[in-house]
């Protein structure tokens, strides 16, 4: 009797599984952005621009919220030659989001442009990586890492889901981690914190927000070729140089295509090439997953490759021991 009882609950788990494969490949529909009013701060370059560019070229209308107001000058200019509509509104609005009435202004502005409304998605991509040996750290700088990589999104995230709320507004909230929120290496101490703490708060959220019918989703990118890219690479340890040069990375608008077609799917975590997927698939715990069968072999591939990856990388930091203490010596910092 108790096999018996087994095999039904296996067989009841395996038919409910595989019904709702069935039901996500054939009857799930995509979320459209045409005519909705999509939020993206970060917006004014790298991946934050290319997906306001790829909204704003599905028919969305769009904000854009950065600092500077010169580089959202520029980027506005990009967006009206992707427009398709002249019915399409698109704006910038130069604030600094780190800090909670920052991020409240700034999103009260973009809901003046459209009656008050609340941004039917928000796409949350403002972050900056100023890598750095830990022992170099100062508490400003661990203080300021966490402001551009966490508080950024944190407090626009709290703005959104407070107005949502309030208006009753059904809609989605995007989060933009990194690969580095899964794991971590040298160089990372003061980015990777944050990105970690960012997956803490789409985890919650997307349980939480279940109450009002909120949609949340949060993506996992690898290396950006961005401008950002390219400035932190200006203080990158050399050993965590050494680990990353066989590295492959990814345009910006690559990285905005699949983001948004994680958004239209209905992914909650969000990964784009076969690497990404690998690390998400070994690390996402009881998170919900994207596709059952392909989760599960992203999964045991993982469970495979990664140890052996993970032993590369700590022996290439291992080597670099006697040029990090001469390095040391010479800042200073040790006899």
């Amino acid at each position: 009797m108790i096999a018996n009882a087994i095999l039904t609950a296996c067989t009841a788990v395996a038919l409910t599984i595989t019904y709702s494969l069935y039901r996500r490949m054939f009857f799930k529909k995509k979320w459209d952005p045409r005519g909705k009013h999509c939020y993206v701060t970060g917006g004014s370059a790298g991946a934050g621009l290319a997906i306001a560019k790829l909204l704003v070229r599905k028919g969305a209308h769009v904000s854009i919220v950065a600092r500077n107001q010169e580089r959202l000058d520029t980027a506005l200019k990009e967006l009206e030659t992707v427009r398709q509509s002249p019915d399409q509104t698109i704006k910038a609005y130069s604030y600094s989001i780190d800090n909670a009435s920052g991020a409240a202004e700034a999103l009260e502005a973009a809901c003046q442009a459209h009656d008050g409304r609340c941004p039917d998605a928000q796409f949350f991509v403002a972050g900056t990586s100023r890598p750095g040996h830990f022992v170099e750290q100062s508490e400003e700088s661990l203080k300021k890492g966490m402001e551009e990589t966490y508080w950024c999104q944190a407090w626009s995230a709290l703005a959104a889901v407070r107005r949502m709320v309030r208006d009753q507004a059904k809609g989605k909230i995007v989060f933009v981690s990194s690969v580095l929120g899964y794991m971590s290496i040298v160089g990372y101490s003061t980015y990777s914190p944050g990105k970690f703490a960012t997956r803490g708060l789409a985890e919650t959220l997307q349980s939480e927000l279940m109450l009002y019918d909120i949609d949340v989703h949060i993506a996992f990118p690898g290396t950006i070729y961005s401008p950002g890219y390219e400035v932190e690479n200006q203080t990158k340890p050399k050993v965590t140089l050494k680990i990353e040069e066989s590295d492959g990375g990814a345009q910006p608008d690559a990285v905005a295509q699949g983001i948004l077609k994680g958004v239209q799917n209905g992914d909650f975590h969000i990964t784009y090439d076969f690497l990404l997927n690998v690390f998400r698939g070994s690390t996402r715990g009881s998170s919900p997953g994207n596709n059952f069968f392909m989760d599960s072999i992203y999964e045991l591939i993982g469970r495979i490759a990664l140890p052996f990856w993970r032993m590369s990388v700590d022996n290439t930091v291992r080597a670099h021991s006697e040029e990090h203490r001469q390095y040391l010596r010479d800042k200073g910092l040790i006899a």
